[in-house]
């Protein structure tokens, strides 16, 4: 979703807004740290050249830094509590029940992954191309998004409602 000024714009809840904050200060503080000392304790073994210790220390590196610009850019990013969504229209906050044909019906929540591991459902992305397309959808409307095959496929908008929680 985009802003009024149209920068990207994720929106969390209170709750995963704390969570996250909360692993990026672990993520730069005493997990870094603790990779720190693992790099510099597999240096001192030697040749770094052939040292598995230093290689597995060297990807836990990468990833814990992938993961400290992921959450930094999210938090960067977003806005925090209800977002601004009429009753009854597809975005973010909202649960959507689709149609996808063939008496296959699902309920999920649009908004952000990173609320999911407290979600009692399950959370489709809004910057998915489902949930770019389904954004400002009303019940009753057929919507196509672009499938990772290249081909496209529609769903019915059986109900939109506000996420409970």
């Amino acid at each position: 979703m985009t802003d009024a000024d149209g920068s990207q714009v994720t929106w969390l809840t209170q709750e995963a807004y704390e969570r996250l904050s909360a692993e990026l200060a672990e993520l730069t503080g005493p997990v870094r740290a603790l990779i720190t000392k693992r790099l510099e304790a597999a240096r001192e073994e030697g040749d770094i050249r052939e040292n598995a210790g230093y290689d597995a220390a060297k990807d836990e590196q990468a990833k814990n830094e992938a993961r400290i610009r992921q959450i930094t850019e999210l938090l960067r990013t977003a806005r925090v509590g209800e977002p601004p969504v009429a009753d009854g229209v597809a975005g973010p906050g909202m649960v959507v029940t689709v149609d996808f044909g063939d008496d296959v019906k699902e309920r999920f929540l649009l908004g952000s992954r990173e609320d999911k591991p407290h979600a009692a459902i399950e959370v489709y992305s809004m910057h998915s191309p489902l949930g770019r397309a389904l954004t400002g959808r009303r019940a009753g409307e057929e919507v196509s998004y672009p499938l990772p095959s290249g081909r496209t496929a529609t769903v019915q908008i059986l109900e939109v409602e506000r996420f409970s929680g």
